[in-house]
């Protein structure tokens, strides 16, 4: 296990101009920058760490206490994922994010035992949205089987309220991932009296032939994709082939990148997707990230992914990162938080348009509040659909609500059988 060379020379750098460790506040990054998951996994890391390092240019860290970084390769591999978190979590972690959901399952007890928070920004396990049983891990602002209530509350709105008699292919990485929206979608079924068809497709999703016959054989009305890397692009081409019309087409939020729909050209114009926040450069934030780090050479990888979705994503998350490190600070009165005190800041996240407004990202993301209740924010999410003449995502709708009543009451059923499982007493730590 290594840090990338940049991450490396960056935490030497650290080091060398003066701060101690312990003067830090370490943000760890978990990341992929090579194998097959690759053309994922870098635009996030270098949005993840390009808002870090605007953080330190600009503002001089947190609170006054400069940030370090360090970034651990994990290739998208579970295993790698928990010996790079066995490599860090003695060295004052604030917050974990993993960006795998097979990583997520094995450190939720590993974070809970050492005592440090882990944020799984939109996958992991839905049920960690309540916090009287996961104390250490985080959701929001939204989790699967949120996205999954949306994508049905967007294909009622389009059907004037009635799915009866529809049929519905969900087309899913075959791991822990993308069998999370399934229990939702068979719940959403038995509501709406659409028919569910679930397909799978092993990873990394480079063959999907005898997929798309069954969908061109069965003829649903709409595919929903809960894909990932190389399987993103290879069925959105699949689609196309079988002229499968794209508009009936709409994946998850972590199948909606300029990485899943370029390689497949016109062919996948009018594709759909999730969007948990906006993106592209038109934010106030980017006149100072071209000034701090971009003009200044600081950025990460090669600076070309500014600005894309999963940029934007990885940005997201360091934001929210850093203003769960401010309320912290402000909760306890010290700038050199712990991750105990940093999980407290977490727990008491509140982000507000105004707040938004202020970081220079209007109407990017929802307004949302943590509690104990829920670690998983408003659960709202975005329609946006792919322009291919324009090569853009354009947002086709408002914010759109899941259904919170029913998704709760099965995060309260499924995290109560883990607690139980676990020996796990149900308390708020806060």
């Amino acid at each position: 296990m290594k840090m990338t060379r940049l991450a490396a020379t960056f935490a030497a750098t650290m080091i060398a101009a003066g701060p101690t460790l312990a003067e830090t506040l370490h943000f760890p990054s978990l990341s992929y920058r090579t194998g097959p998951f690759a053309a994922g996994g870098i635009p996030f890391a270098d949005g993840y760490s390009d808002y870090l390092t605007l953080i330190n240019e600009r503002d001089g860290g947190i609170g006054g206490v400069p940030i370090r970084q360090t970034e651990c390769e994990t290739a998208y591999n579970t295993e790698r994922g928990v010996e790079c978190y066995q490599s860090i979590r003695g060295d004052n972690p604030l917050v974990i994010q993993p960006l795998s959901t097979g990583i997520t399952y094995q450190l939720i007890p590993r974070t809970m035992e050492d005592g440090v928070p882990m944020h799984t920004m939109g996958y992991g396990r839905t049920s960690a949205v309540n916090g009287e049983v996961f104390n250490w891990t985080f959701n929001y602002p939204a989790n699967y089987w949120d996205g999954a209530s949306v994508i049905v509350n967007y294909l009622l709105d389009e059907n004037e309220g009635s799915l009866e008699g529809k049929k519905i292919a969900l087309l899913y990485h075959n791991s822990a991932y993308g069998r999370e929206p399934i229990p939702t979608l068979t719940n959403l079924a038995e509501r709406h009296g659409y028919e569910l068809l679930t397909i799978g497709v092993d990873s990394p999703g480079q063959e999907q032939g005898s997929q798309w016959l069954q969908i061109r054989r069965e003829r649903p009305d709409y595919v929903v994709m809960w894909g990932w890397g190389v399987m993103n692009p290879t069925a959105i081409q699949e689609a196309a082939n079988i002229r499968f019309p794209m508009e009936n087409f709409i994946g998850v939020w972590w199948s909606g990148s300029q990485q899943d729909v370029r390689p497949v050209g016109a062919g996948a114009h009018g594709y759909k997707a999730l969007a948990m926040h906006g993106t592209g450069t038109d934010y106030p934030i980017y006149d100072d990230m071209q000034q701090y780090v971009i003009d200044a050479g600081l950025y990460a990888g090669t600076g070309d992914e500014v600005g894309t979705v999963l940029y934007s994503r990885g940005m997201y998350a360091a934001m929210l990162a850093v203003e769960a490190a401010k309320k912290a600070q402000e909760i306890h009165g010290v700038a050199a938080i712990t991750p105990a005190m940093m999980r407290d800041g977490m727990a008491n996240l509140e982000i507000t348009e105004e707040l938004m407004v202020e970081l220079g990202l209007p109407n990017f993301g929802p307004a949302f509040s943590v509690a104990c209740e829920n670690h998983g924010g408003s659960g709202e999410a975005m329609i946006q659909q792919w322009d291919a003449e324009a090569g853009e995502w354009n947002l086709i709708t408002d914010w759109i609500a899941p259904d919170r009543e029913m998704i709760m009451d099965m995060a309260m059923a499924d995290s109560a059988a883990y607690a139980a499982e676990n020996a796990i007493t149900p308390a708020c730590l806060n």
